[in-house]
């Protein structure tokens, strides 16, 4: 069956300061647990827990830079780039830059806070 969707639903961000998160498709807004899409919007300066998800993470940067911390080191993601963090993989994410960062994320299957493993605070 085809469903349109009509907009994203605001879904409560962790980190600080507070960012953005609309989800077009997954838990909250469609019910499903296949896949979630949602758009992020981060101010600068915004970081949020590392995390080892149970879930692949595919992250499309629309504007500004996206900082993904690893076990390897840190990844700069800019405009126009983007990045697979595999599920079991240790990742953190920031926007550091002036203006932050605006991005896609897509997961497989969908995000859900009890299968992100987030770290301590």
């Amino acid at each position: 069956m085809i469903r349109h969707i009509a907009g994203p639903v605001m879904v409560q961000a962790l980190g600080s300061p507070s960012k953005a998160i609309e989800e077009f498709a997954g838990r909250v807004n469609t019910g499903t647990c296949v896949v979630s899409v949602a758009r992020m919007k981060s101010p600068a300066g915004w970081g949020e827990p590392g995390q080892t998800p149970e879930f692949d993470e595919y992250t499309m940067v629309l504007r500004g830079l996206l900082r993904v911390d690893t076990l390897a080191g840190p990844i700069e993601v800019r405009a126009g780039e983007a990045v697979i963090a595999e599920k079991g993989d240790w990742v953190r994410y920031s926007s550091p830059s002036e203006g932050g960062a605006e991005y896609i994320s897509v997961c497989v299957p969908a995000f859900s806070p009890e299968t992100a493993h987030r770290d301590e605070s």
